[in-house]
């Protein structure tokens, strides 16, 4: 290395000596200032004169060649000696004493200082995006690489940075940086100040009533945002079609051209309203006259509610049908029990209102109601048989046909005995024969009898038992005023607590037990009410003398501070004291509230179509 500096130095020396007098200090004045001209990192003009394997050099007027890396240059072949360049000097002299020069820092350069002398912060400026960085991306700028950050690339969110790479686009220039040579870029400003340019050019021409073209731009719960070419507009859910529609995704899509109707503009705020069935004609302006009331129809279920079913009759036309609406037979709890989405049914318009918008629907009108002819089917006195189908508190209801029940009242079930639930007597599924009691098909019912449908053992109980007639009996209940005793199947009587022993009793099942059998004798038989006294004590007396004292046994029953009488014994023990009954029976004008097989649940009022 110090040799070849030696011979350097000598080199120049020599060529030096080579003048004398005054051209040798001129000549040494001249080198000395062009040393002067050759600063680190200036730009100057050199000359190839050797290309090899991996670098080239380059005579750039200094005293020694500057040598510039082959990689600068990407395909060496096409350098050729004697082309003119910028170069940038990097170092004057290195470790060998040779000058090192860019290409690459130079072209850098020139391109930087270009940029800053045409394009000033504010500026609209051209670029491609090149490559995403962190936090954004890289756009080239006339060769130099300047940064769009994320948040800059759009007025809306950017979730794929990726899809612009390639994509040429203008841009506002925010920010220079000389020191850090960094330029900061926005597209979005760019896109904000034009919109806001469009909005206002819009909102000067806009009115309502105008048809306009548009591009949806966003869909949401309640509608769809329409890009106006300046401002979005809203094109609310409502405003979308006559009939109904779930979701505004079922009419459109994102970037689908739409021609809508304006149907406001506050200036003020500048907002818009769209319409876009106000495009097409109101199917409701003659409705009355397309389906009059009573006129039969087909339609499609759309939509499903507790209360009823939605039928289409046609696009943006659609009428209720109330559940009540449905059958004239079953009881219908919610619509989507015996109908399902997308069914054709068959329907009779029962009502319009066109102010609303809403049409009232019914099925069963398109069948004929079984109830208007139950009178000649089912006439009061006839025997009828059916199916137990379902049970209540206070009776049976069974089915005579299908859709058509009768009911049993727990009163009818049975000549003789105290029916307190009909699970007692009957099962369900069971066949039963009973007799019709009344009819109404106003309410839907009918009455039925099954005690009716047998013979009344009481018909005959005259000619069995007689006043001081003894029987064998088996008690079957005990209570606190006496005992209930079975003298026969179906035929029950009363020992009253008097009557039980001639000794005081203070509790009657201190005496009797359910089950004993005993012999008593009969001291009352009242078939109007179909009542039977007895008396255990009046077993031990001869008939001579029961007969005797029969009035007085009679008058030992009459009320007492601490007895009941026969009659009012019976009422207790069959329930039939107290309040009266709320229960519907045959021949009542008011119904009980319990008057179907399942508990009615609440349901809302009828409602329209909207």
């Amino acid at each position: 290395m110090e040799e070849t500096k030696a011979q350097q130095k000598k080199h120049v020396d020599y060529d030096l000596k080579q003048f004398s007098g005054d051209d040798r200090a001129e000549m040494a004045k001249m080198y000395e200032e062009t040393i002067k001209n050759f600063v680190e990192g200036s730009i100057v003009s050199g000359t190839i004169l050797e290309v090899r394997s991996n670098e080239v050099l380059v005579d750039i007027g200094y005293k020694s060649e500057g040598v510039i890396a082959g990689s600068e240059f990407g395909d060496l072949s096409k350098v050729k000696v004697g082309d003119k360049l910028d170069v940038l000097l990097d170092q004057i002299e290195d470790d060998n004493g040779m000058v090192i020069l860019s290409k690459e820092k130079a072209d850098q350069k020139l391109r930087w200082d270009r940029v800053l002398v045409n394009y000033k912060e504010g500026s609209v400026i051209k670029g491609v995006i090149k490559s995403v960085v962190r936090g954004g991306l890289i756009v080239d700028i006339e060769g130099v690489d300047a940064f769009l950050p994320g948040s800059q690339i759009d007025v809306m969110p950017v979730r794929n940075t990726g899809a612009y790479i390639g994509q040429e686009h203008e841009f506002k220039v925010i920010k220079i940086s000389t020191e850090r040579r960094n330029i900061i870029l926005s597209r979005r400003e760019l896109i904000e100040e034009r919109l806001k340019k469009k909005k206002k050019e819009l909102l000067a021409t806009i009115q309502a009533g105008q048809i306009r073209k548009g591009v949806v731009k966003n869909i949401t719960d309640f509608g769809v945002f329409v890009d106006l070419d300046g401002m979005d507009g809203l094109l609310h859910i409502t405003d979308m079609s006559w009939g109904r529609i779930r979701h505004p995704s079922e009419m459109v899509s994102v970037g689908q051209e739409l021609e809508v109707t304006i149907l406001e503009v506050d200036q003020k705020k500048e907002r818009v309203s769209l319409g876009l069935k106000q495009t097409s004609e109101n199917p409701w302006a003659n409705i009355e006259q397309k389906y009059p009331v009573g006129s039969r129809l087909r339609g499609k279920i759309v939509n499903l509610v507790p209360y009823g079913a939605f039928v289409e009759l046609e696009r943006g036309v659609e009428g209720l049908v109330h559940v009540s609406e449905i059958s004239w037979t079953k009881r219908v709890a919610r619509a989507s029990d015996v109908l399902s989405m997308g069914d054709e049914v068959s329907v009779v318009v029962l009502n319009i209102n066109k102010e609303e918008q809403k049409i009232a629907l019914g099925i069963r009108q398109t069948e004929d109601n079984p109830w208007d002819t139950v009178q000649e089917r089912y006439p009061v006195g006839s025997r009828v048989s059916g199916t137990v189908r379902n049970f209540t508190s206070y009776g049976a209801f069974v089915e005579l046909e299908d859709g058509i029940d009768g009911m049993i009242h727990v009163s009818d079930m049975s000549w003789t005995r105290k029916i307190n639930h009909p699970s007692e007597v009957l099962e369900k599924g069971q066949k039963v024969e009973a007799v019709v009691l009344e009819v109404n098909p106003q309410q839907n019912r009918i009455s039925l009898g099954l005690r009716q449908a047998q013979e009344d053992p009481w018909n005959t109980i005259a000619a069995r038992y007689k006043v001081g007639q003894k029987v064998k009996v088996k008690v079957s209940k005990v209570a606190t005023f006496g005992a209930f005793v079975e003298i026969e199947e179906g035929i029950d009587g009363l020992v009253h607590i008097s009557q039980i022993s001639d000794q005081h009793v203070e509790k009657v099942k201190d005496v009797l037990d359910v089950g004993t059998e005993v012999e008593a004798r009969i001291i009352r038989i009242d078939r109007a009410e179909r009542r039977i006294g007895l008396s255990i004590k009046a077993v031990s007396m001869p008939d001579e003398e029961f007969e005797k004292q029969q009035d007085v046994i009679m008058e030992g029953l009459k009320p007492g501070e601490d007895m009941v009488d026969l009659a009012g014994a019976f009422d207790e023990a069959l329930g039939l004291s107290g309040t009266p009954s709320e229960e519907w029976r045959p021949g009542e004008k008011k119904a009980k509230k319990e008057d179907t097989p399942e508990k009615k649940e609440e349901e809302p009022k009828k409602e329209e179509p909207k």
